[in-house]
């Protein structure tokens, strides 16, 4: 198979990407920090932070995912009730 680069593509960003960056912001105000404040900081504290954010958010997308699914489930469930 030979694979060959779209020119002139823009990239596909991930649709998530947007919720985790605000998932990772609000665990960093919560801690009285930003993303802009970080490059303030020692580079072992900003790491330790970045992964405590990053994890956090991780599970809230999780979340997110989970209760999706949940919501689909339900409405697919109910399908043949209102035919």
């Amino acid at each position: 198979m030979n694979v060959k680069p779209i020119l002139d593509a823009e990239p596909v960003e991930d649709p998530n990407a947007m919720l985790e960056k605000a998932l990772m912001e609000e665990f960093l105000k919560e801690k009285g920090y930003s993303l802009e404040g970080l490059k303030g900081l020692s580079a072992e504290l900003a790491e330790k932070l970045m992964k405590e954010a990053s994890q956090y958010a991780s599970l809230k997308l999780e979340e997110v995912e989970a209760r999706a699914k949940f919501v689909k489930e339900l409405q697919d469930s109910a399908s043949p009730l209102e035919k």
